[in-house]
């Protein structure tokens, strides 16, 4: 089998809002789901803590995460890609 093949693991984006620990980022993601009985769209939000080898990811920063094996008893993502840099204050 020479074909490219899809992968399986799943990929979020979410925002860095913490960047704190050494080789760890703290992943917010955000997803917009209706409410089961009033229909509402609802903000729903999740945390995840990520692998940063090079600690390249900081606070503010919009990046994507790809799961992995567990690398530590919280941590079961990769950072994979800087989607957009944290604006400048």
């Amino acid at each position: 089998m020479t074909e490219a093949r899809t992968s399986l693991k799943r990929t979020l984006i979410g925002k860095v809002v913490s960047d704190k620990r050494t080789k760890t980022v703290t992943v917010l993601v955000e997803r917009r789901v209706k409410h089961e009985l009033y229909g509402k769209i609802v903000a729903k939000s999740s945390k995840y803590h990520a692998h940063d080898e090079k600690g390249e990811f900081h606070t503010g920063d919009v990046i994507e995460i790809t799961e992995s094996r567990p690398i530590s008893k919280t941590k079961n993502w990769v950072a994979t890609r800087l989607v957009e840099k944290a604006a400048a204050v």
